[in-house]
């Protein structure tokens, strides 16, 4: 007989559950300090719990082994064509006292959303490495990286061949060119990234609108005197991406970084990324947030040597033949 029971997860799991992604916090912040410890008691946890079981369209399954529930699994469709017919299990949607039991609760609740027609699968999964290794045996891949540095304590300089300064109305028109030369980029190989593209005129209209506003603080590299590239930094509350376990107290966030085909090479990408982490230390930020695709062969280099330690990943799977 088997020594555990899986059945659907119901209201009445979600203390337990919340239990449960309290210990996963507490272990994680082990590794990353930085991450809120807030969520290590178990009442936070459950407004995350109850958040994800919430969400329109959430299902999933717990395992119950002796009468204890000691794993569950929760997940909710997005309303957005981006990404698919799909399913997300975000960072409250799931702990498991046994990491080859994810396995399980994956196999028990996944069949249904497949009969649904939700085909393309997200999971936000710390990093863990046995967790991880068991969603990778799930035929999850990595997709996408959360990432976290403390604030620099000492001031950055850019190489001595360029200026980093910060943007002004002058500079639009290349920063708009700029908007558009990061989705570029994302849309070749090997990423593959299918997110639209806005026009030149769409970015333009946009930076008229934004260059002055003070939440967001925009830098530009330039050389021989031409802006070649971009980075803007901002609060971590201005994101979306990241939030609940996720989301660092008193964060700064590396929100956007490009640089010109033409002129990369020259460490340009690296002095606007420092650029943001010196902003956040003056502005008064304890550390500093940002992520990228893995396929990205360019920011999943940049921004490691940066400082920036993986806190979460982001994998996918998509059901086919």
């Amino acid at each position: 007989m088997s020594r555990h029971v899986i059945r659907p997860f119901e209201e009445a799991d979600l203390p337990a559950a919340a239990g449960l992604l309290a210990e996963r916090h507490l272990e994680h912040r082990k590794r990353h300090p930085l991450l809120p410890a807030d969520y290590e008691d178990a009442q936070l946890a459950l407004v995350e719990v109850t958040a994800a079981w919430e969400t329109e369209g959430a299902s999933g399954a717990v395992l119950v082994e002796g009468g204890e529930i000691t794993g569950y699994l929760l997940a909710a469709p997005k309303q957005s064509p981006v990404w698919g017919p799909n399913i997300w299990v975000e960072a409250a949607g799931h702990a498991v006292r046994e990491p080859e039991h994810i396995r399980d609760l994956y196999g028990a609740a996944a069949a249904q959303w497949v009969d649904d027609g939700r085909i393309a699968h997200y999971v936000l999964v710390p990093d863990d490495p046995a967790l991880l290794d068991a969603w990778f045996r799930l035929a999850f891949g990595s997709q996408h990286a959360h990432a976290v540095r403390p604030a620099p304590d000492s001031p950055l300089s850019p190489p001595s061949d360029l200026v980093v300064r910060r943007a002004v109305r002058a500079d639009i028109p290349v920063l708009a060119e700029l908007d558009l030369e990061l989705p570029r980029h994302q849309g070749l190989s090997p990423v593959f990234s299918s997110g639209e593209l806005p026009t030149l005129e769409e970015a333009v209209a946009d930076w008229e609108e934004s260059i002055d506003d003070q939440d967001y603080a925009t830098f530009v590299a330039s050389y021989n005197g031409e802006v070649i590239g971009s980075s803007v930094g901002c609060s971590l509350d201005k994101s979306s991406a990241h939030s609940g376990l996720a989301k660092p107290d008193n964060a700064g966030f590396l929100g956007f970084a490009a640089v010109l085909p033409s002129a990369r090479g020259l460490g340009a990408g690296r002095a606007l990324g420092e650029a943001v982490l010196q902003w956040s230390a003056e502005t008064g930020y304890t550390s500093v947030v940002t992520d990228w695709r893995v396929t990205n062969l360019l920011s999943s280099r940049a921004w490691p040597r940066l400082g920036f330690r993986q806190t979460f990943h982001r994998l996918h799977r998509l059901i086919g033949h």
